[in-house]
């Protein structure tokens, strides 16, 4: 069996009992559960729709996300998340960049890299290199004035963590970034790069071995080892180029407000939820969420 899931934004609730009628009628599901009212319900079909791509495309234009997912097993023990315009709202190398005064020059890169168009790590280095000489009081500031937690991630992380879930955040970004959103998160570990500072100031290098695409794969695998779960058992949500390995790998992978070329090539997509949809597909209701 697999489970079809519909939501929208919480902030609009817009979804109509008729549509949800119709579409479990046309694809022979069971009964449908609502599991936030106006906003998200489910059901279940015996085989994937044939015409499911095409209806996906058509409840774009009216802000409904559509899902597919087995429905056996949908309940997680990890959550591996990516951090830049996932868990946070920002880019934090642009928010960098721009304090450098080369902030658009760096902001086209990283949309490149994003939407896999350049090599992420040979990206990252010539947008680092970019940060010479900046002071590395900055990152402070950036992080007090500019760096906010994207809508839905504290409860994700709070309601799965009570169910016993592990919560890690992999990022393609930096130490000094992921320190801060995964102590305000309540993740239980985190993993990025490392900025190099000589003298209060950004060198313009990065340490290597850069944690790229590659890199977050490997967590997943390692995680999922150490856990000692399957990674048929790990939700993975990311929005980027790099993101793309361990979302295709996981039991859950997510595209989340992702570039065009990344959530054409995600199982999951979600362009109108919060990170609060990442609960609602695993069959909370927003009865029970937590709140951190």
């Amino acid at each position: 069996m697999l489970t079809v899931t519909l939501l929208t934004s919480p902030e609009r609730r817009t979804l109509d009992p008729a549509l949800v009628d119709s579409l479990r009628n046309a694809w022979g599901g069971g009964g449908a559960a609502w599991l936030s009212p106006d906003e998200t319900a489910e059901f279940d079909v015996p085989a994937r729709p044939g015409n499911f791509e095409d209806v996906w495309q058509e409840l774009q234009g009216l802000g409904v996300d559509l899902c597919l997912q087995p429905a056996e097993g949908r309940r997680k023990k990890l959550l591996l998340a990516d951090m830049d315009s996932t868990m946070i709202g920002q880019e934090c190398i642009d928010e960098l960049a721009d304090m450098a005064g080369v902030g658009e020059r760096v902001a086209d890169i990283t949309a490149r890299a994003m939407n896999g168009e350049l090599d992420f790590e040979g990206a990252l280095r010539e947008r680092v290199g970019l940060l010479e000489g900046l002071d590395a009081s900055v990152i402070e500031t950036v992080l007090a004035e500019r760096i906010t937690f994207a809508p839905g991630g504290a409860a994700l992380v709070a309601t799965m963590r009570q169910a016993g879930a592990h919560a890690a955040l992999v990022s393609g970004g930096f130490t000094a970034f992921t320190a801060h959103v995964a102590a305000g998160l309540g993740f239980d570990e985190h993993r990025a790069n490392t900025l190099l500072i000589e003298a209060g100031k950004l060198t313009g290098r990065v340490q290597e071995p850069i944690l790229g695409r590659d890199a977050k794969v490997a967590a997943l695998t390692e995680i999922c080892a150490r856990l000692g779960i399957s990674e048929a058992e790990a939700m993975v949500v990311g929005d980027g180029a790099n993101d793309l390995g361990m979302i295709q790998r996981a039991g859950a992978g997510v595209a989340l407000h992702a570039k065009p070329s990344v959530a054409a090539q995600a199982p999951i997509r979600v362009n109108h939820g919060d990170l609060t949809a990442l609960l609602f597909l695993q069959g909370y209701a927003r009865s029970d969420f937590v709140t951190p």
